[in-house]
């Protein structure tokens, strides 16, 4: 049961991180490009354009709290 949840947040994480490099590139293709390969521009492009990436990012947090539920249900993970 906790693996089908472990995909079900994978699945989430996924969607809203398109749906951020989605909003990179409708701002620009530079913002895009360095969301896509330069991980620390994702934080600067974050809170620079906090309104447009509010949705994917909360998205993604909550995909990443489901994988991290799942896990600690698994025993994967020892708190």
């Amino acid at each position: 049961m906790a693996e089908i949840f472990l995909l079900i947040g994978l699945g989430v994480f996924i969607i809203g991180g398109i749906g951020f490099l989605i909003a990179a590139f409708k701002t620009s293709i530079l913002w895009g490009l360095g969301c896509l390969f330069l991980a620390p521009i994702q934080i600067i492009y974050l809170f620079v354009h906090w309104d447009s990436v509010k949705k994917p990012f909360l998205l993604q947090l909550a995909g990443g709290v489901v994988m991290l539920t799942s896990a600690y249900l698994q025993g994967q993970i020892n708190i």
